[in-house]
């Protein structure tokens, strides 16, 4: 199997003048700038902007969808969707980069925000 076509790559944050080159067999591994591994994206100098905002994409789809299904749905079904399919989505590798910048808190933040109107049946306007 070709090496292009496997999803394997290298992160290396070496400080030399020559970087240090990993091999698989006789392929030389590829350098990558960030990963995906188990759902969370890492990057070599540990900015987690882009775990962040691939987990806002996610949650605002989920959250979409949720509130699309539910619309009319009683008190009792909306904060168990919450707890179910939009939570889990937020919490998952927050151990990581929890409180990273202030930034992407508050983005997390307005999410929440908008979950719990919802499971609340309070209205986008007030």
């Amino acid at each position: 199997m070709p090496l292009e076509d496997d999803p394997l790559s290298c992160i290396s944050k070496a400080r030399v003048k020559e970087r240090i080159r990993y091999y698989f067999g006789d392929q030389l591994i590829p350098e990558a700038s960030s990963f995906k591994y188990l759902g969370i994206i890492t990057r070599s100098d540990l900015n987690w902007a882009d775990h962040v905002n691939y987990i806002l994409r996610k949650v605002w789809k989920a959250l979409h969808f949720t509130t699309l299904i539910l619309k009319k749905g009683n008190n009792n079904t909306k904060p168990l969707a919450y707890t179910a399919l939009l939570r889990p989505i937020l919490e998952y590798g927050a151990v990581c980069w929890d409180r990273h910048r202030e930034g992407q808190v508050s983005a997390l933040n307005r999410v929440q925000k908008r979950a719990a109107k919802f499971v609340n049946n309070i209205n986008e306007w007030g």
